[in-house]
Order: C-alpha cells, then sequence, then structure tokens
C-alpha cells in the first residue's frame, strides 16, 4: 500500500480514493461502537496525516525554495474532506440513530446516550444540539430519531461543521 500511495505514476485523485477505499475501512471496522481516549483521536489523526503526506508528497517553499513535509492544515485543505475523527463521530451518530428507532429491541444499547455523547466541543456541538432540541419541544434525541430523514440530515449537518 506504500508504494501505491507515493506511486508518481498515478494521480492524487485515484490515490485518495484508493485511502478511502482501502485503508480507511479497515482502520474505521466497528467505529460505530468505539469510545475513543484522547490518545487515541491524537493516534488516528496522526495515521490519517501520514497517509496523506503519502499521497500529495513534499511541497516546494515559496520563500526559501526548499523541499519540505506539507502542514497538517495544508494537508486537510488539499484533501478536502472529512478528517476521520468527524467520519467516526458521525458513524456513531448514525448508529445512534438505528439504535433508537429500534424502540424496545435495543436491549443492552439501552444507555448508549447516557454512556456516550453526541456533541464534538470543538465544534460547539453541545450548543447546536441544545438549539435543535429546543425547537422538539423536548421530546429529545430518541424522539428526532424516529424520522430517519431529519435524522440524516443532522448528522450530515454536524458532519459538515467547520472547528474555528
Amino acid at each position: 500500500m506504500q508504494n501505491l500511495l507515493s506511486s508518481s505514476l498515478l494521480s492524487n485523485n485515484i490515490k485518495i480514493k484508493a485511502h478511502r477505499t482501502i485503508t480507511l475501512p479497515v482502520v474505521l471496522y466497528g467505529c460505530e461502537t468505539w469510545s475513543l481516549t484522547l490518545r487515541e483521536e491524537r493516534t488516528l489523526r496522526m495515521l490519517e496525516n501520514r497517509v496523506l503526506r503519502r499521497i500529495f508528497g513534499p511541497r516546494k517553499d515559496e520563500e526559501t525554495g526548499e523541499w519540505r513535509k506539507p502542514h497538517n492544515e495544508e494537508l486537510h485543505d488539499l484533501y478536502s474532506s472529512p478528517n476521520i475523527i468527524r467520519v467516526i463521530k458521525s458513524r456513531r451518530m448514525t448508529w445512534k440513530g438505528h439504535v433508537a428507532r429500534m424502540g424496545d429491541r435495543k436491549g443492552a444499547w439501552g444507555n448508549l446516550w447516557v454512556r456516550d455523547h453526541l456533541e464534538d466541543p470543538s465544534l460547539d456541538g453541545r450548543i447546536i444540539l441544545k438549539w435543535i432540541l429546543s425547537g422538539m419541544g423536548g421530546h429529545g434525541l430518541d424522539y428526532l430519531a424516529q424520522d430517519r430523514g431529519k435524522w440524516r440530515a443532522l448528522v450530515k449537518a454536524v458532519m459538515n461543521l467547520r472547528a474555528s
């Protein structure tokens, strides 16, 4: 896989498609039920940055003319897709909607809302979720999850938020 991602014979678009179809599914298998620590999030971000550095290669510095590794912000601007942590959180949120729609059949998953938070403090997710829930007349996330279309729209909105 290393040779594929650093090959100069392939375009960056093909390398990105290979990353999305080969690497990400393997890394993210079962991520819907993970409870990540900050250390694990940092490790996943480092893995993603390493793969993106292989894909995009070194950059020539405009001021000095020397070759250097691209900075994290440059990588994410070039990649133009949500980072791996955001993908994990959206998949978890999608899974939580599915579990909420299960109703009485949820069994061991019943405390999923309590154990894990949907909000992402770095994205001001708490404020957004409180705002969404305030417009629902106090019904809560279980009520919102019953409408699959609205739930998908919420997941998509949270996924597309930009951190300040």
